[in-house]
């Protein structure tokens, strides 16, 4: 018993002895063991760590072992009790020795959905001063590398720290990649160190595979070009993005397209266009609604028929995309644009623009409406200027069908061959009755066919017999002037003559004039006067263009005073004469030296309040030719 006291007391004197300052009391229940316990003497002091070992490579071994931090093993990660009661600078610097490169990614990702950039840097660098469970110093990779330069990036650092920043990654033995660089771009660009940049590009480009440039590269150039006014090395590298197979932004297009309007850099935009159009990566580049109007317009100003089917080809792209939006939104191109692009094509020749301007025009009244008669005439224009005299009779029969119900004088106007048709007209008479033949007949019926004054007239029987039928008196009067135009006057006659006899239709006003006009070309006024007479038994009302024609047929006659005559006629009637008839009245009439017709011409000038204008430059070539023929 006295021996187990005594163990009992120099185990209490032990514990004392290892905590001096505690208070404490030894209570067991368990059965006293007699024997004496044996502490072993430590060989050294375990708080204070051997130095890392120099080849370890980091550029921070000095301070990482002149001023160690102890970094707690795996097991040992629980916080310690005052970690929430310390400083932010601290809370960090403790964090900083609990991470490794996987975790420490893990924060910087939680830290970036929160910006908190500041504390990103700052963990950073408190990392790489740190040891790792080893004993050696914290290596970056160049992923985590990056995130150091985003942060400081975010914190306002300029191009020059964020290079300086790139050139230590060499010590971490660390070799920058594209996103590396890519963020020394972003600052230059807010910088607009366009210059700079474009020499980083260049140095990306010639690394090959280390750091290539990619698509944010060139667009972050692309963009400080535009900015600061460099626009041909803009296009250079445009060439480049294009060339590598790169995908441009939509941002960067739409300041490109802005820029090539702006500048009147059109043909360089349509290049661009058809290249992107021909990559999958950038085929769906599309302008913004408004450009998309505002390039149609500058393009057909400038007669530029590409470009403006490209126009009109990013219009449907967003017609169509607001049709299957939920709820749909219903866009649609102006009628005014569209009948300016029909003209364009016919002017151009470009059968795209004329197909393309039509279905988007159809497309946008989304049949609620008819278009307007401008529009069918334009359309018509254009099929006559490509010589497409079929698809131009057909939009006739078009146009006739939806204004057929149209008031009388909006009619007359809208289908005269003289004004309105007469491109049609035009196109009828181009290569004289080939073209009207041939216009008219399948590559099989060619053959068959008798050349002559019947061949046209079979082509319409033709036509007539088609499903659906066709016969129209408007499109047979084009024909009729078409002939007249030709001197061709015994088609002309035939093509009137089978109005009623082959086609079951009844002549108009517009008929009668277009046979008299062919009538008078040939100097054959009698009989152009003749139609006229008939055309009033007929109870058809003449109009000003009747007058017209019947002055033009005397005058060809050199008829002046039978002119006048017309032209008296034509005031009682109530129809006055226009500015072109008086003058060319007033012309026969020096040419005649008929001075007392002359003046009755000054008159009805002034009552019609007509402004003739002055004709020396006539009157000197006239002067000239007749000098000659006297001096001879």
């Amino acid at each position: 018993m006295a021996s187990q006291l005594a163990i009992l007391g120099r185990t209490r004197t032990l514990i004392k002895s290892l905590r001096p300052n505690s208070s404490f009391k030894t209570i067991t229940t368990y059965g006293f063991l007699a024997q004496e316990p044996q502490l072993a003497e430590p060989t050294h002091d375990p708080a204070t760590p051997l130095p890392p070992n120099p080849a370890s490579g980091s550029p921070l071994y000095h301070e990482n072992w002149r001023s160690p931090i102890a970094n707690p093993s795996s097991s040992d990660a629980v916080l310690p009790l005052d970690f929430l009661h310390q400083s932010p600078s601290s809370r960090i610097q403790a964090i900083s020795q609990t991470q490794d490169v996987r975790s420490l990614m893990n924060v910087f990702a939680d830290w970036m959905a929160s910006q908190r950039w500041g504390d990103m840097k700052q963990l950073f660098e408190f990392w790489v001063r740190s040891l790792d469970k080893n004993g050696k110093p914290n290596k970056p990779d160049v992923n985590l590398f990056n995130h150091y330069l985003r942060a400081n990036l975010m914190m306002g650092a300029s191009a020059g720290d964020l290079l300086d920043l790139v050139a230590q990654m060499d010590d971490y033995a660390v070799k920058p990649n594209t996103a590396s660089f890519n963020l020394v771009l972003k600052a230059m660009y807010q910088a607009r160190e366009s210059e700079a940049a474009m020499k980083l590009l260049e140095r990306m480009r010639q690394t090959g595979k280390e750091s290539p440039p990619d698509d944010e590269s060139y667009n972050l150039v692309l963009g400080m070009l535009f900015q600061t006014g460099r626009i041909d090395d803009a296009f250079r590298y445009i060439d480049l993005t294009l060339k590598s197979s790169y995908t441009l932004s939509v941002k960067v297009f739409t300041e490109l397209v802005r820029v090539c309007v702006d500048k009147g850099r059109l043909d360089a935009l349509v290049s661009i266009f058809d290249r992107c159009k021909s990559m999958e990566q950038n085929k769906a580049l599309s302008p913004p609604w408004a450009s998309c109007n505002i390039i149609a317009d500058i393009a057909l100003q400038e007669d530029n028929s590409k470009l403006a089917y490209h126009a009109l080809e990013f219009l449907a792209k967003w017609i169509v995309r607001g049709e299957q939006a939920r709820p749909p939104v219903w866009l649609s191109v102006d009628e005014g644009l569209l009948v300016s692009a029909l003209g364009t094509a016919g002017r151009t020749y470009d059968s795209n623009l004329l197909d393309a301007s039509w279905a988007i025009l159809k497309r946008s009244l989304r049949q609620k409406k008819a278009p307007n008669p401008e529009a069918y005439l334009a359309r018509i224009y254009a099929f006559s200027s490509l010589g497409e005299l079929r698809k131009a009779f057909s939009t006739l029969n078009e146009f006739e069908s939806a204004y057929e119900n149209s008031n009388e004088k909006a009619d007359e106007e809208l289908f005269s061959p003289f004004t309105s048709l007469y491109p049609l007209v035009v196109a009828c008479s181009k290569r004289g009755f080939e073209t009207l033949d041939s216009s008219m007949f399948s590559r099989r019926e060619k053959w068959k066919r008798r050349r002559g004054v019947r061949g046209l007239l079979d082509g319409f029987e033709n036509l007539s017999r088609a499903d659906p039928p066709y016969k129209s008196v408007a499109a047979l009067n084009c024909v009729i002037l078409g002939c007249a135009n030709i001197w061709d006057l015994d088609r002309a006659y035939q093509t009137f003559e089978a109005i009623g006899s082959s086609f079951g239709l009844t002549a108009d006003v517009h008929s009668y004039n277009a046979l008299m006009h062919a009538f008078g070309k040939l100097k054959r006024t009698p009989e152009a006067s003749k139609v006229f007479d008939h055309m009033l038994s007929l109870g058809i009302k003449p109009n000003a263009r009747s007058y017209s024609v019947l002055v033009d047929a005397h005058l060809v006659n050199r008829d002046q005073k039978a002119a006048l005559s017309v032209i008296d006629n034509m005031v009682n009637a109530g129809f006055e004469p226009s500015k072109e008839t008086l003058k060319k009245v007033r012309r026969r009439c020096t040419r005649e030296m008929d001075y007392e017709s002359n003046d009755r011409v000054d008159s009805l000038a002034k009552t019609y309040k007509v402004r003739m204008g002055s004709e020396n430059r006539r009157d000197m070539l006239f002067n000239l030719e007749y000098g000659t023929e006297f001096a001879s």
